[in-house]
């Protein structure tokens, strides 16, 4: 009977739950033994691995985080660690592990083919910064977690007639900031992907004060630039006092929402089905809503599409 794994590593993301059920219960169904990893790569190093079942993975769909719990491992990334986890795995007989993550997560799954051992990678990040799929597991869960703190900020911003600076997670991905801007009425969206000038931001404040407009809400994504060096000089060229929220770690918690569950489930599932078909080192995405197999070399070798009609459609909008 063939045995796999499956593990949850990197930054947690709303959904992850729902696909370590998918996989769990796809690989039952296929009748699999399947294991879990507490705690990513570095619980494979130290044979933190339990045989799991359908009840294992009961009620969770609905939950944040991950059930296994995550972390990072520098260990992993030496040939020892890598060698311990590979002894694990060997020990058990399992053959094929499915990681559950972002980038870091899918070198690592990578380097466990290298080693022989059969890959399988679901991306899961609120960054979605993964170029070679569509959307990413958590993505959207935390992009209707940045609009409630929008729909917040902007009663308390627009009753001091304040401009609010929103700095969202994201990395060097504008997605974050980008969708949830749009969604939310943002006036002015920072991301890492378009130059942009304070001068500019400061012309669409006084345009909008010009025609009555109380508050103005500029949302950034972290690897944009700094909201303190923004709001210093935006001060500068307006005269007028800015506030920061970093919204931080929040954007990471809370249940999935429908569609997260969805992807996660669907993906789940495909990650069982390319195990069987005998796919290696590859991971699952989705394009136009077809799921996708595509190699874990190629697929982190595709960089981000600009969302041109997304930031043409804000820029518009916002005047």
């Amino acid at each position: 009977m063939k045995k796999i794994a499956v593990l949850t590593s990197g930054g947690d993301a709303p959904g992850m739950n729902a696909a370590v059920r998918a996989v769990v219960r796809a690989a039952l169904y296929y009748n699999y033994e399947i294991y879990g990893v507490k705690r990513g790569f570095e619980g494979l190093i130290k044979g933190d691995l339990e045989q799991l079942n359908a009840s294992s993975v009961g009620d969770i769909i609905h939950k944040g985080g991950t059930f296994l719990k995550t972390a990072r491992s520098k260990t992993f990334m030496t040939p020892e660690g890598r060698k311990q986890a590979i002894d694990q795995l060997h020990a058990l007989n399992i053959s094929a592990v499915i990681v559950i993550g972002g980038d870091g997560s899918f070198r690592g799954a990578e380097a466990l083919s290298r080693e022989g051992i059969q890959t399988i990678g679901i991306p899961a990040t609120i960054d979605n910064d993964l170029g070679y799929t569509d959307f990413t597991i958590g993505f959207d869960t935390a992009v209707n977690t940045v609009l409630r703190a929008v729909t917040n900020i902007r009663d308390t911003s627009s009753s001091h007639e304040k401009t609010t600076i929103i700095e969202v997670m994201g990395r060097n991905c504008g997605d974050l900031a980008l969708y949830a801007g749009a969604a939310g009425g943002a006036e002015s969206i920072i991301v890492p992907e378009k130059p942009f000038t304070v001068q500019e931001i400061a012309y669409k404040i006084r345009k909008g004060r010009t025609r009555g407009k109380l508050h103005h809400i500029l949302m950034l994504a972290e690897g944009a630039g700094s909201a303190t060096e923004i709001q210093q000089k935006l001060e500068a060229e307006t005269g007028e006092k800015s506030r920061i929220t970093v919204l931080g770690f929040i954007q990471r918690g809370g249940d999935p929402t429908a569609a997260d569950r969805l992807l996660a489930s669907r993906m789940g599932l495909k990650a069982v089905e390319a195990c069987r078909d005998g796919a290696d080192s590859a991971v699952i995405g989705i394009d136009k809503n077809d799921l996708t197999v595509t190699n874990i070399d190629e697929a982190l070798k595709r960089g981000k599409k600009d969302d041109g009609e997304l930031t043409r459609l804000t820029t518009i909008l916002s005047t």
